[in-house]
């Protein structure tokens, strides 16, 4: 799995190069998301579909900029799923995998009909650090941790980071 993980590190840190932001972005939401998926116990293949997906969950971005000159959330669930599957394909990512991460990419801005843990965690890991690089206020960040929040460990994470509103 880990070597695995590196490789799609490497490689998004690649396709992102020169765009700090976004790279330091994808980075924290991968950390958030292995460190809920460990605490939530996720067995080694669906943490390994986790990791992947938060690295290449905003791969979207770029194509959006360049198609609609907005990087909005629908037009990432559009654009990111061709490119995450180009970027893991190359990689040599099993199909199902590639398609199931995909999947994630697709659907990570949608927050109804969440079907998995590796899902849940990867919502729970972006809006974790998508509450502190958007600045919502406090308002916004109590109405995420009651609505978007269901793992006891992104729960958990969300009262440490935002205690005044996360209670």
């Amino acid at each position: 799995m880990e070597h695995s993980i590196k490789q799609v590190t490497a490689a998004m840190i690649a396709y992102d190069a020169g765009d700090p932001m976004r790279i330091q972005h994808f980075l924290k939401v991968h950390a958030f998301a292995r460190l809920i998926g460990v605490e939530e116990g996720l067995d080694e293949h669906t943490q390994s579909v986790l990791e992947a997906a938060a690295l290449v969950h905003d791969i979207g971005i770029h194509p959006a900029e360049a198609k609609y000159g907005s990087s909005a959330g629908k037009y990432q669930e559009e654009l990111g799923p061709a490119e995450a599957e180009k970027l893991l394909t190359g990689l040599g990512w099993p199909e199902a995998d590639i398609r199931r991460i995909s999947f994630l990419v697709g659907h990570h801005h949608t927050y109804t009909a969440i079907d998995g843990p590796d899902y849940q965690i990867l919502v729970e890991a972006d809006f974790l650090v998508n509450l502190y690089e958007d600045g919502l206020p406090p308002e916004a960040q109590r109405h995420a941790y009651e609505t978007i929040f269901q793992t006891e460990s992104g729960k958990k994470l969300c009262r440490e980071l935002y205690p005044a509103v996360c209670e």
